[in-house]
């Protein structure tokens, strides 16, 4: 499948037809989940790959075998891809999957069972400077014209997978309806090991202490960055222009600070407060 122009419109927000089609987007908002799968919610460049790996290592107690031999995209396949179905491991318990997609496709499927969600929001500053340099690597996004312009879509919500405003007030107003642990990346850029424990708490996977050390060295940037199961360098360039980037590029905190400008901080400081002012979002990041 190539579709690298193509550009699929579905439930208010546009997605790259490279990996989404109509029929797998609406097999995803049908999907008939089961109590025992755990499902990572995330808006783009907020932490996904990074949770896809903790949670591989919780459940392998460490280990690293298969993190180390199985791409993160079969281990927890994207439930709105079209190679979902031919990754999608059937007989696994937990089944873990991902989606970035909104709150009201997937949610009237997720109260029906007792699936566990785990939404990892980020800083939106962090998170348009890490979508901005993934857009000119990745061949099936379109190619900004420059930072100013892709802040003010991203500000405006016409980025593709639509709004983070909208994404993450969508999600975290569903709290009391899903069975949703709400972690940030800012949490476990600060503490690994104890957002690793409490994970294991909500998910009943219990750690030995040396299980929950191996998992934060499986789980560390400079790990992932080596690890070929993780990085992104197994996709082809022509779909990952790699000369232009790496996937796992920084994995800081704050790296905004570098690309804004004075103006661009002040203008998305106003436009954040004003979307977010009736947010009861718990926030681990400061504005300035």
């Amino acid at each position: 499948m190539d579709r690298m122009e193509v550009t699929e419109n579905f439930a208010g927000i546009t997605l790259p037809g490279h990996l989404h089609t109509q029929e797998s987007l609406h097999a995803a908002a049908t999907f008939q989940f089961r109590d025992t799968d755990v499902v990572i919610v995330t808006y783009p460049k907020s932490g996904t790959t990074w949770m896809q790996e903790i949670l591989t290592l919780m459940y392998s107690k460490g280990d690293g075998h298969l993190a180390k031999t199985v791409p993160n995209w079969a281990r927890a396949p994207w439930l709105e891809h079209v190679y979902f179905k031919d990754m999608l491991q059937a007989d696994r318990e937990p089944r873990l999957l991902t989606t970035h997609l909104p709150c009201h496709v997937l949610a009237p499927a997720l109260k029906k069972a007792k699936a566990k969600v785990i939404y990892v929001a980020r800083n939106p500053k962090d998170i348009v400077v890490s979508f901005y340099h993934f857009h000119k690597m990745a061949k099936f996004l379109p190619e900004p014209s420059s930072f100013e312009d892709f802040l003010m879509q991203f500000l405006d919500g016409t980025v593709q997978y639509g709004s983070w405003f909208d994404h993450v007030e969508g999600w975290l107003s569903q709290r009391r309806e899903l069975d949703l642990f709400y972690i940030t990346y800012e949490d476990l850029h600060r503490d690994l090991g104890h957002a690793i424990e409490e994970l294991a708490a909500f998910l009943g996977c219990a750690l030995r202490p040396e299980e929950v050390s191996a998992i934060q060295q499986h789980s560390s940037f400079p790990a992932m960055q080596e690890n070929t199961m993780v990085n992104y360098t197994l996709v082809s360039c022509d779909i990952l222009d790699h000369s232009k980037g790496q996937f796992m590029r920084k994995g800081i905190v704050g790296d905004w600070r570098d690309h804004f400008t004075p103006l661009q901080d002040a203008l998305f400081n106003r436009v954040y407060k004003e979307k977010m002012r009736h947010s009861s979002l718990r926030l681990h990041w400061p504005l300035a």
